[in-house]
C-alpha cells in the first residue's frame, strides 16, 4: 500500500508523533475506513515521551 513496514510498526507501538496525510490516506484506502476509525485523540498524551 506504499507504507513501509518500519512506519507501520512505529504506528502500531505508538512511537510516532505525526503522520503524513498521504500515509493516512493510503491506510484508509487499504482498510476502506475513515481516519476517525483508526485514530484516537488523547490530550493527556500530548508532549509526553514514553
Amino acid at each position: 500500500m506504499g507504507v513501509s513496514n518500519v512506519n507501520l510498526s512505529k504506528m502500531k507501538t505508538g512511537k510516532i508523533s505525526a503522520i503524513r496525510f498521504s500515509t493516512l490516506e493510503a491506510i484508509c484506502d487499504a482498510l476502506d475506513c475513515q481516519p476517525g476509525d483508526i485514530l484516537e485523540y488523547d490530550p493527556d498524551a500530548l508532549g509526553k515521551e514514553t
